[in-house]
């Protein structure tokens, strides 16, 4: 009865070690902290590693995440200074820098990040007018992040960026402005559909003129080894005339030959009848009649 009393106690002594040490040892993952209160009060901040803590004494709270962190928040309508109603989308990307801060400075840090830009984000764009908060942003993502990292910082987080996704205009302006669009558009359609018929007509012109360039200059080379053929040939008949030493009876024959190819050309029909040929005439008579 001794044995089986002491092996109870001695069996629940191990299970209460047990748990106090499972209660005591702690592990905090890579970029977390975690936040160790002693009684109820703060105590230290816990980093990445093996930590051990009293159990019962102390608490650890959620782990709090290091790494930068990205948030969207849903769209949010903002009155601009024309008395427009626009639909904004906007990204924060920030990340705690403070665990403490974070911790016991606030409540819920990215519910406060997301009603700071909502306000923030209405004074900003509240004084720009439409077309200025459609082109302004840069400018507006700047002010947005000066003024969050400010208010932010006193809570342990720090706002790397803040971008607008989308900057959506009252369906009434969209249609308009899509009409404006699609009047620009076709605007360039016929001002670049003019332009290639410009440079069409003035190509095909270029090429008219080059050919009738190329055509006169073929004509002239042409005209020109037609003079120099007809030159040479005259030439090889004064030679072979020469050469040949005919008399004038010869001569007066073949002008007679030339008459009728003579009498058929276009040119005016006057005839000029060397005074030689008379006599070479009638030599050649008396020669058929012997």
């Amino acid at each position: 009865m001794m044995f089986t009393y002491s092996s109870g106690v001695l069996v629940l002594l191990v299970s209460l070690f047990a748990v106090v040490l499972a209660r005591s040892i702690r592990i905090v993952p890579q970029a977390s902290a975690g936040i160790v209160e002693r009684l109820g009060r703060y105590h230290k901040t816990l980093g990445a590693g093996l930590a051990i803590i009293i159990p019962f004494i102390d608490r650890l709270r959620p782990l709090i995440d290091l790494r930068e962190r990205v948030v969207s928040f849903p769209p949010q309508p903002v009155i601009t200074e024309d008395n427009l109603v626009v639909s904004i989308d906007t990204v924060i990307y920030f990340q705690v820098t403070d665990p403490k801060s974070a911790t016991y400075e606030i409540e819920n840090y990215i519910q406060g990040i997301e009603q700071l830009t909502v306000t923030t984000l209405r004074n900003v764009v509240g004084g720009l007018d439409l077309e200025a908060a459609l082109t302004s942003r840069d400018s507006i993502n700047a002010a947005l992040r000066g003024v969050l990292d400010d208010a932010t910082g006193k809570w342990g987080v720090r706002v790397n960026r803040v971008e607008l996704k989308a900057i959506d205009p009252p369906p009434s302006v969209q249609e308009s402005m899509e009409k404006q669009m699609r009047a620009e558009r076709d605007k360039r359609a016929v001002i670049l559909t003019a332009e290639g018929e410009k440079q069409s007509q003035i190509l095909t012109a270029e090429g008219a003129r080059q050919a009738e360039i190329l055509r006169a200059d073929g004509d002239a080379q042409a005209a020109v080894l037609r003079a120099e053929g007809e030159a040479a040939a005259i030439k090889k008949v004064f030679g072979a005339v020469h050469e040949a030493n005919p008399d004038e009876k010869v001569l007066a024959y073949q002008y007679l030959q030339q008459l009728p190819a003579i009498a058929n050309g276009t040119a005016s029909k006057i005839w000029v009848i060397p005074a030689e040929l008379s006599g070479a005439a009638e030599q050649i008579v008396k020669a058929f009649k012997k």
